[in-house]
């Protein structure tokens, strides 16, 4: 439980600067009170949750394989692994970039995007879009971090890109007079932020990246892709079912988007522990299946899913009490205000049974069953959001669109965590040479070796 409380904290600090980026972007633009401007960032952010997952995906499989070499102490695998992923990342990245950059504007019509609220969620999406491969490198480097223990350094690479995000947001925004665009090159700005000071714990302080091969690369490509693959795959469920509401969510207006826009934002700054455990969790996992201790990896699934749940109930808790407070402080008034304190008060709940489903995606994807992980994360995107989104949206209008997204997790949380217990009882220790086992007690559980004979905690 240690580990996993460590790990998580240190990760959700980090994440939470990530998402706090767009958090700060949309209450500065919403002081500007332009309805329209919220409700841009809504549909920008769409978009953008699409690019951020697929980035998320690649650092999981980062940490993962890396992970899995420094269990057992195979440093140079775990740094030839890490050049090898860096390289994959900046690659795809970049295509993916250059791929989606002409269909911006057909993507924004798609969510239901009209007029000027369109031409400034375009104009925003312009500027940050091509910074994909900054982001993705940096997370990338974050992950390697996370995977050799040295947590503090991973909290601070997205750490010190929300910093940079809150000290030029208002100067972009208000005193540049730039606006949403003042908002876009701050993002911008803060993913070079996270890029910089990743490399140097990577490089500099754990010299835990080799150089690039090319032969080495052929070599990692496979393993990379069968954890990377699916897990983009299954990280990219969550961005399809939050496309699905926003169109939804567009036929009520601006002000329901803009609604929506300020509790898309909520929910990672609010519940970015969840999110960062099941990054988190990965290395824990990895690094005990990669040492034989079954029993450990077991203990580590089950105490994730204590602790995520106890914190689900703490923040909804604090968010029922505080949604006055967070309607006053975006000027959140009419339609705005009742979607913002509906979601407060009741769809917050569900993420009990989302986060069993995230602890549950994240083991599978670090333990050999990413193929459960897709399966279940599309499951939840289509049978679990679209029939119960449109049946919310014909009874009960925009605040039955919020109540369907929360319903339709329960049942998926609970099979997820019924096959993932199964899963992980049927795991075998891997055969390993005696000279390749570890030999002191204790040492495969520690998810903080440096590999230098300290700790990195």
């Amino acid at each position: 439980m240690r580990h996993v409380v460590v790990m998580t904290l240190t990760a959700s600090v980090g994440l939470m600067a990530i998402f706090i980026v767009d958090f700060i972007n949309l209450f500065y633009i919403s002081l500007l009170g332009e309805t329209e401007l919220a409700a841009a960032i809504g549909y920008a952010g769409t978009v953008f949750f699409f690019t951020f997952s697929l980035c998320i995906g690649m650092m999981v499989a980062t940490a993962a394989l890396a992970a899995r070499a420094l269990g057992p102490g195979n440093r140079e695998e775990a740094r030839q692994v890490g050049a090898s992923a860096l390289v994959l990342i900046g690659i795809t990245t970049t295509l993916i970039t250059v791929g989606l950059f002409p269909m911006l504007g057909s993507a924004l019509d798609l969510l239901g995007a009209t007029g000027r609220t369109h031409e400034v969620a375009l104009r925003f999406l312009q500027i940050v879009i091509p910074s994909l491969p900054i982001l993705g490198l940096g997370l990338g480097f974050s992950g390697l971090l996370r995977a050799v223990g040295d947590a503090r350094r991973a909290m601070f690479v997205t750490l010190a890109g929300g910093i940079t995000a809150a000290i030029m947001d208002p100067i972009l925004i208000f005193w540049a007079d730039l606006g949403v665009e003042g908002a876009a090159y701050a993002s911008v700005l803060a993913r070079m932020t996270i890029l910089i000071v990743g490399w140097y714990g990577v490089v500099c302080v754990h010299n835990l990246v080799a150089m690039p091969n090319l032969t080495r690369f052929k070599q990692d490509l496979r393993p990379l892709l069968a954890i990377a693959a699916p897990a983009v795959m299954t990280n990219m469920a969550t961005p399809f079912g939050n496309s699905y509401v926003t169109a939804t969510m567009s036929s009520y207006g601006d002000t329901a988007i803009a609604a929506w826009a300020i509790i898309g934002r909520l929910i990672p700054v609010a519940f970015a522990v969840v999110f960062a455990l099941t990054g988190a969790i990965g290395p824990i996992l990895g690094q005990n299946l990669g040492a034989g201790e079954i029993g450990r990896v077991r203990q580590g699934y089950l105490d994730a899913l204590k602790f995520t749940f106890i914190y689900v109930l703490v923040v909804w808790a604090v968010l029922w009490l505080g949604q006055d407070f967070i309607i006053a402080a975006f000027g959140a008034t009419g339609q705005s205000a009742y979607l913002i304190g509906f979601f407060c008060t009741w769809v917050a709940g569900s993420f009990l049974f989302n986060v069993a489903l995230f602890v549950s995606n994240a083991s599978f994807n670090n333990l050999g069953f990413p193929a459960y992980a897709t399966l279940f994360n599309w499951g939840r995107a289509t049978l679990g959001i679209i029939p119960f989104v449109w049946i919310g949206s014909k009874w009960y209008g925009a605040s039955g669109v919020l109540a369907g997204q929360g319903l339709g997790a329960i049942m998926f949380g609970i099979i997820a965590v019924v096959v993932c217990y199964r899963k992980i009882a049927a795991l075998k220790a891997p055969e390993k040479p005696v000279e390749d086992a570890v030999t002191t007690p204790g040492a495969a559980l520690s998810p903080f070796t440096t590999g230098k004979g300290g700790t990195a905690g």
